[in-house]
């Protein structure tokens, strides 16, 4: 590794990409029509008006909330890979990661946001994602956190 000893915070922000990258590509299957929905629509739940692909909210312009996620996921991934290989990246994994995930977080709220109180309908998939990234959050601020401790040391 490059400039920083192992932290197992970053392993496991990496290892949540994972599930996320599968989620956020499912919903962009979904979004796109090439796949059925599993979750039927029932009370609350209703993937189809949350993520679907005649959901109001579905899209920013032209550009799908899942490939957003999609690309959001990657990103997160490749920083804390990319950091082995990257003296930069290394030293500037957490506040570039915390930076990353924080955004993330926020575009999330937003979005469960729209999904409680105005479509009053929820995604699970949808749900899913945003406990992975604010457990991702928890986890990069922890990181951060400690390399400030060891900056003091």
């Amino acid at each position: 590794m490059v400039g920083r000893p192992f932290d197992w915070r970053l392993r496991l922000i990496q290892l949540l990409a994972v599930p996320g990258l599968l989620i956020a590509f499912y919903l962009l299957l979904f979004h796109n029509g090439d796949l059925v929905s599993i979750c039927p629509p029932s009370g609350w739940e209703d993937c189809g008006i949350v993520s679907g692909p005649e959901g109001r909210f579905s899209s920013v312009g032209p550009i799908p909330v899942a490939l957003i996620g999609l690309i959001g996921y990657a990103v997160i991934f490749a920083v804390v890979w990319l950091s082995d290989w990257s003296e930069w990246i290394s030293l500037n994994a957490g506040p570039l990661l915390a930076t990353l995930i924080g955004l993330a977080f926020l575009f999330s709220v937003g979005l469960t946001a729209l999904e409680v109180f105005v479509l009053r309908a929820i995604c699970r998939y949808c749900v899913v994602s945003a406990v992975i990234v604010a457990v991702m959050l928890v986890l990069a601020v922890g990181h951060v956190r400690q390399e400030a401790r060891e900056a003091v040391s």
